[in-house]
């Protein structure tokens, strides 16, 4: 059964999720918006219902907010979301090793790689793709 998670936003980049963590504010939604600029699919915005589904850990869009990103100093806007497998988690920091070791999270006794992310730094967007081509689960 999907258990609701707050203050987590989700894309799908080439059908893979990526769970974007980190305190209100942080940069969660603006990683997504970029994100989805280069051609990724919103999952969720500050909330994912998340599920096991044999192995796999699935994250889907909450029913009440599925196709709603806030975009900071525009409004919420409504865009296509999927569900997908999920592949990586970026936790947002301030401070990010130069050279990572991904860590992982756990949900639903399925470990997930997470690395300490900037989402702030330059080029936001395109190292967060280099992190799921390079730790996240195929």
């Amino acid at each position: 059964m999907a258990q609701a998670i707050a203050n987590i936003t989700c894309v799908a980049i080439g059908g893979r999720g990526v769970l974007i963590e980190g305190a209100p504010g942080s940069g969660k939604s603006t990683l997504a918006l970029q994100l989805i600029d280069r051609g990724a699919v919103l999952v969720g915005d500050d909330g994912v219902a998340l599920d096991l589904r044999g192995e796999t850990l699935w994250a889907a869009p909450p029913p009440n907010i599925a196709g709603k990103l806030e975009i900071r100093g525009v409004g919420i806007v409504d865009l296509p979301c999927s569900e997908a497998p999920v592949a990586l988690s970026l936790l947002l920091a301030e401070a990010a090793p130069r050279l990572p070791e991904p860590g992982s999270g756990e949900w639903f006794g399925r470990a997930i790689p997470r690395l300490d992310f900037r989402a702030r730094a330059p080029a936001a967007a395109i190292r967060a793709e280099y992190a799921l081509a390079r730790f996240g689960i195929p």
